[in-house]
């Protein structure tokens, strides 16, 4: 049998299985349309389970799966092997552990993907298309050299301008970008100047991770809670772009400090902070008291000045200097062919020299982002960075910076 046919059979198998289950779910029988039976709730039938696909040998449908997931190895025809982790729990579970994380495989097929790091040995290549009237920015996976094809969308961002600061809420879907969507993983925030952001996660990045006070006082959505791991706002990394004080033309100077990231994660052998799935959310679970940003944490946020001083153990970033050609008269970074319009918003980050004696890993390249067009610009990321954390340092470029140019 094909792998064609097995995606078809599986979709028919599936489509029955959704109109069985949704006539459980309202409670109908079906013996007749005139005289419907209530099924009792004590007695739910789990259709996945009845599935026949649910049935197949372990051994037999491991096999398949590798064929699967080898095979459809680059969007969209990697949309198969998310259509097999849908067919059932035991599908599910079994790919889940055949597809390896993007710092193995260097690929996203799952969304946990995005907040897992980037290949260790290569780079992602995605690309932020900005819409100027909607305040609007989406990523794609760049599945061609050709920027001008249609990218697999990854991320959403809408700007949201506050009185004292400038959020950018992060979400998993384009068509709603709220915070209290279920699928909200995250946002930006910057102080009134532009010149201070915070990264900030809806779920803890690693064990241990302390939620921040929000100013907010909107509750989170249902859909977001977990039973286990309430949402808030976990700060991951924080940016600082050095003020230009003297007003001369020139780049910009930023430092990122990745909190959630330790600085021997660049080393060999080093490790970075790995989220393994979404906490499962729970919609009978009733969110906690609304969180209230106290005076002094207001005051850290927003406070300007020299660049923030890393936390011990924290990965820094800086970004790469750039070199004046005295004949095209411009400061120039070799971006291998990926930027090709000047902008005072591109950048090279590497790993400073704070992190320890300089060596091959701090002259590698962990974030590129540069200008294409009028409002399309491209964003390379590897180990140990994630596209979540990507997308988030790129969107701080974007805002506008009154004491920065």
């Amino acid at each position: 049998m094909s792998l064609k046919s097995i995606i078809q059979d599986m979709k028919g198998e599936i489509g029955s299985i959704s109109r069985k289950g949704f006539e459980v779910k309202l409670g109908y029988g079906l013996r007749s349309r005139s005289h419907r039976v209530v099924q009792d709730s004590s007695v739910l039938i789990d259709a996945m389970k009845q599935s026949c696909w649910a049935n197949m040998p372990q051994e037999l449908l491991r096999d398949v799966l590798m064929r699967i997931e080898e095979s459809e190895g680059a969007w969209p025809l990697r949309k198969h092997v998310v259509a097999c982790a849908g067919v059932c729990r035991s599908w599910r579970e079994i790919t889940k552990e055949i597809v390896k994380t993007p710092e193995v495989s260097a690929k996203l097929t799952f969304p946990i993907s995005l907040k897992q790091p980037g290949p260790r040995d290569s780079v992602l290549q995605c690309f932020i298309k900005r819409n100027r009237t909607t305040q609007t920015y989406h990523l794609y996976l760049g599945l061609s050299q050709a920027l001008t094809d249609n990218g697999k969308f990854l991320l959403a961002a809408r700007k949201c301008r506050r009185p004292t600061c400038t959020d950018y809420i992060i979400s998993l879907y384009a068509d709603d970008m709220s915070k209290g969507s279920g699928t909200y993983i995250g946002k930006l925030r910057s102080n009134f100047l532009g010149t201070k952001f915070t990264i900030y996660d809806a779920q803890p990045p690693h064990a241990g991770a302390r939620v921040t006070k929000s100013r907010s006082t909107r509750l989170v959505g249902l859909k977001q809670v977990s039973p286990r791991i309430p949402a808030g706002n976990y700060p991951v990394a924080h940016i600082s772009y050095e003020l230009n004080v003297l007003g001369s033309r020139g780049p910009r100077r930023m430092q990122v400090i990745m909190d959630s990231i330790p600085a021997s994660a660049i080393e060999p052998g080093g490790v970075a902070p790995t989220q393994t799935e979404f906490p499962l959310s729970n919609i009978d679970s009733f969110p906690s008291l609304p969180f209230f940003r106290s005076k002094s944490a207001r005051t850290e946020n927003f406070q300007s000045g020299p660049l923030a001083t890393p936390k011990e153990g924290s990965l820094v970033l800086k970004n790469k200097a750039p070199r004046w050609h005295e004949q095209l008269q411009c400061w120039c970074l070799n971006f291998r062919g990926r930027v090709t319009v000047a902008s005072v918003k591109n950048f090279q980050l590497v790993a400073s020299p704070e992190n320890g004696p300089a060596g091959q890993e701090h002259e590698k390249v962990l974030l590129q982002f540069g200008k294409v067009g009028k409002d399309l610009f491209t964003m390379d990321y590897r180990y140990p960075i994630s596209a979540f954390q990507a997308f988030a340092i790129c969107l701080s470029s974007f805002d506008t910076k009154i004491a920065c140019e």
